[in-house]
């Protein structure tokens, strides 16, 4: 078991979801599957393909003959030799579009358009015995397309375009006994049915379509019928479904029934419906943009096959590509962490056409999902018409963190993290490691899914100033599999603030990315708001040199072509803001530093509140409210150097500023409208907007971009300005050049090579250290120092003493240094370290600055003296553990 590994080993999802999303090695077919059924271990899969190929093949290679049907073993997924039925037609392409099997799974019933089954005549609607597949005699003929079969022991419900059935008018629907002989029940509707589902009791009827009346009665896209008379139960009139919408899916359980919805036009209903059974009336409903083909349930899951794009209206993803399979609890439709996706393939390009659930299978025990339908790819990789998921084992990891440290404040660790993606458990645990060490440091739970990832932080405070760590975090799903290690990222604690940072940090921005991050797509917010952004595109991480200067500081360089950032939360309502960013560039095609778009993964159809650039390099700012409203500056910034540009609106008009001086007003402007939107930096459209430039992406570098809720005031403006070239404070570790200990008992032994120091008043020991000292970094001063030193482990190598820490002003080497050869000290201590008691512990010495900051530039000599009896042993610098041996902490800042 890894670092960071939990007992319990692979098992399987998170209740309420069944299915694990890892799709199972599957046979495939060369064409569009539009059916599915399921009977004792045995899937059936019908549609418009002529051949089936194993998993991996690719199309043309490996393939067998399957005119339009074939069956398959449910947890195999290898199709089964038994069953082998050709669906033909005499001119056109057959198709197989609805299956069925009864209760007491002695028969299948298939129906779509063709003409012969196995060289035998059919009407669009033929009947088997299972499990031999075996033609029943079943007369039945329709004049139309057959799309829905649902059947009793007794009853064989039909759906379709026909008009006909066995040569007598049946319109849309209709009805026939067990042997094909078509029966009295009447459910005409005016437009095709699609799908047809029955009560558990078997006491209703469930129909789905295009129609608008059924019965002669008002009911749009859905009715439930009486299943021995067809009358109308409930009608459900145009409104409760958009006109310009359909049922194409419909399943059932013991408490309701669950339709899938495909409209035709833009913002129509598209979604899925649960209602219950008692009471025929809607339970929930999903307002996701993106046909729904097929449903169906299993345990407290729906599951459903679509093209979902936007999701926004149920607070879920903006406009965006397409997911194509979901799971939502029976009675919520709130998104459950179930996320494995098909393309949208061949056909009319709407991906999954059909869903069955196989139960218990008999040879292997587990419950299977299949799916069915026109996609070429399943998870990214090929894989043709058909897929399969199971209840177990959950095998797949979550993916590996991506993290940011930093350290703003004194004696403060800020490590911070993007949100993990597992695609069938959304709450995942996440643990901290710090040092290389074994045991966590933290641990939280938190939910994730792939358009919300949030950002997650530990804030470490057992740390001092100049100490360094590095960090590293997993993250475990539900069924214990857990991710790798995250890469070290490694920071040295700070001994002050950062003046630009603290400046920014003092306002309380609501979104603060400082863009410090090296590698990978996560944006950090500094704000305390974990606002975090993405990048997308992939622009230049760790550019030098910065805006600000600082430990580990860095820009993001973008490439005027596709590049941008954007952030995952969504804001709305902000009538009154400012915004904040450093550009430098010398781009002539202009291009957007920072704006509100209502997208994240393609241009916004709504955007405002932007900050571009026009083509001569002139910075504009603007917002919409029915108007565009700019204000630009007259000066243009291309020039290749860093500015800082804030815009802000509210109060006093609209302000724009560039290194820290208003550059445009309009005063007539005092707010924004409320528009919702997620901000984005680097580029979105700009279509439409004043002086649009040649490219709606900027090219060049960004730094330090803030948001923040209220207008600022020009004070404050200049005063970010002006705190970002006031030098940071840092700093420098110095590790011993030499140092080496004396003892009183033994006068000419020399301990120069040990790897350890000793200290003590009576019977004597001294350590000396020598460190050669750095001149100040340009515009700084010594602002601190100390000496930090590690107690070795050994039981007694402790001391409830204080030894002095005093200049050494004589000569001495490391070789040839000892007791009887000490150096001389000075006879004012520079410091003192107390009481350093506890073994393996680290403590620290602080220095008088004056006479450190006198030898900068040259040679520093130390020594630790005692008093008291108490001996103190110390790691030295020859030990093997880096961390361990003594430091020189220095820490240079503004004057």
């Amino acid at each position: 078991m890894g670092q960071g590994a939990v007992g319990g080993g692979a098992g399987a999802v998170t209740p309420p979801l069944t299915m694990t999303a890892e799709d199972l090695p599957t046979w495939q077919t060369n064409g569009i599957v539009y059916a599915l059924a399921e009977a004792d271990g045995v899937v059936y899969a019908g549609g418009t393909f002529s051949t089936v190929r194993p998993p991996g093949a690719a199309p043309g290679a490996r393939e067998q003959p399957a005119v339009n049907f074939v069956a398959l073993d449910a947890a195999s997924g290898e199709p089964l030799a038994d069953c082998q039925l050709a669906f033909t037609v005499g001119s056109g392409s057959a198709t197989v579009r609805a299956l069925a099997v009864s209760p007491d799974g002695s028969t299948l019933y298939a129906g779509g358009t063709f003409g012969t089954v196995a060289g035998s005549g059919a009407s669009s609607v033929a009947a088997f015995e299972l499990p031999s597949c075996e033609r029943k005699p079943f007369p039945v003929a329709a004049n139309g397309i057959v799309r829905a079969i649902a059947a009793t022991d007794e009853t064989v419900y039909l759906g379709g375009d026909f008009g006909q059935l066995s040569g007598q008018p049946r319109a849309k629907f209709g009805a026939v006994d067990a042997e094909g002989r078509l029966l009295d029940w009447r459910a005409d509707a005016d437009e095709a049915g699609k799908a047809i589902a029955l009560t558990p009791d078997g006491e209703r009827v469930v129909l789905g379509g295009d129609f608008f009346t059924v019965n002669g009665a008002d009911s749009h896209a859905l009715a439930v019928v009486e299943a021995g008379s067809g009358a109308l139960v409930q009608g459900y009139p145009e409104g409760f479904i958009d006109p310009r919408s359909t049922v194409q899916a419909l399943d059932v359980d013991e408490t309701g029934f669950y339709t899938g919805n495909e409209g035709t036009g833009g913002g129509v209903f598209d979604g899925r419906i649960a209602l219950d059974l008692d009471t025929l009336q809607e339970r929930w409903r999903d307002t996701c943009l993106g046909a729904t083909q097929a449903v169906a349930v299993h345990g407290e899951v729906l599951y459903s096959g679509h093209h979902a794009h936007d999701c926004s209206s149920m607070g879920e993803f903006p406009n965006q590509p397409r997911y194509h399979l979901f799971g939502q609890g029976v009675d919520d439709p709130t998104l459950l962490g179930w996320f494995p996706n098909t393309n949208d393939g061949l056909g009319e390009q709407l991906g999954p056409r059909a869903l069955a659930v196989s139960t218990q299978h008999p040879s292997d025990g587990r419950d299977f999902l299949w799916v069915g339908g026109g996609f070429t790819t399943v998870n990214g990789q090929p894989q043709w018409g058909l897929t399969r998921f199971a209840t177990e084992p959950d095998t797949g990891a979550p993916t590996v963190p991506e993290t940011q440290v930093a350290s703003t404040s004194e004696g403060e660790v800020e490590l911070s993290w993007r949100a993990s993606l597992d695609l069938d458990d959304s709450l995942l645990t996440y643990r901290v490691y710090r040092d290389g060490s074994a045991s966590p440091v933290h641990t939280v739970d938190a939910s994730s899914v792939p358009w919300r990832r949030p950002q997650l932080r530990y804030t470490d405070t057992d740390t001092a100033p100049g100490q360094t760590h590095s960090y590293r975090v997993t993250a475990t799903d539900g069924a214990g599999n857990v991710s790798a290690l995250s890469p070290p990222v490694t920071v040295t604690t700070a001994s002050g603030g950062q003046p630009y940072a603290g400046a920014v940090l003092a306002d309380e921005p609501l979104l603060y990315w400082r863009y410090d991050e090296p590698a990978n797509n996560f944006a950090s917010d500094a704000s305390g708001h974990d606002s975090a952004g993405v990048h997308r595109g992939g622009p230049q991480r760790g550019v030098t040199p910065p805006a600000v200067s600082g430990p580990g500081a860095g820009a993001i360089g973008y490439d005027g072509v596709d590049d941008y950032t954007y952030g995952d939360v969504r804001y709305g309502g902000m009538r009154e803001f400012t915004l904040e960013t450093w550009f430098s560039t010398t781009t002539t095609r202009g291009g957007k530093l920072i704006g509100l778009g209502d997208r994240t993964l393609e241009p916004s159809a709504n955007r405002d509140n932007n900050i571009y650039l026009l083509n001569d390099g002139r910075v504009a700012f603007g917002v919409y409210d029915g108007r565009y409203h700019t204000v630009t500056s007259r000066e243009s910034y291309n020039d290749g150097e860093w500015h800082q540009v804030a815009a802000s609106v509210g109060p006093a008009g609209m302000r724009l500023y560039v290194d820290g001086e208003q550059v445009a007003a309009d005063t007539s402007i005092t707010a924004s409208r409320a528009v919702n939107g997620y901000w984005r930096t680097g580029g979105d459209s700009l279509q439409s907007w004043p002086g649009r430039p040649s490219s709606d992406y900027y090219q060049g570098r960004l730094d330090e971009t803030a948001v923040y809720a209220p207008q600022l005031p020009a004070a404050r403006i200049a005063a970010h300005y002006a705190a970002a070239s006031v030098p940071t404070d840092t700093v420098t570790q110095l590790t011993p050049e030499a140092d080496t200990y004396v003892n009183g008992a033994a006068p000419s032994a020399g301990y120069g090579t040990h790897q350890q120091l000793a200290v003590r008043g009576s019977s004597p020991y001294e350590s000396y250290l020598s460190f050669e000292l750095p001149n100040a970094p340009a515009g700084t001063v010594l602002k601190d120092a100390a000496l930090r030193v590690r107690v070795s482990d050994d039981a007694a190598a402790g001391s409830t003493d204080d030894f002095a820490v005093r200049p050494v002003v004589g000569e001495w080497s490391e070789a040839d240094t000892t007791y009887a050869s000490r150096p001389s000290l000075g006879e004012e201590p520079l410091g003192t370290l107390s009481a350093p008691e506890a073994t393996g512990g680290t403590y620290t010495a602080r220095l008088e600055v004056g006479a450190i900051a006198e030898a900068l530039g040259g040679e520093l000599g130390l020594a630790l003296t005692g008093q008291g009896t108490d001996s103190l042993w110390l790691r030295a610098r020859e030990t093997g553990q880096a961390a361990a041996r003594p430091q020189l902490l220095l820490t240079f800042g503004a004057p």
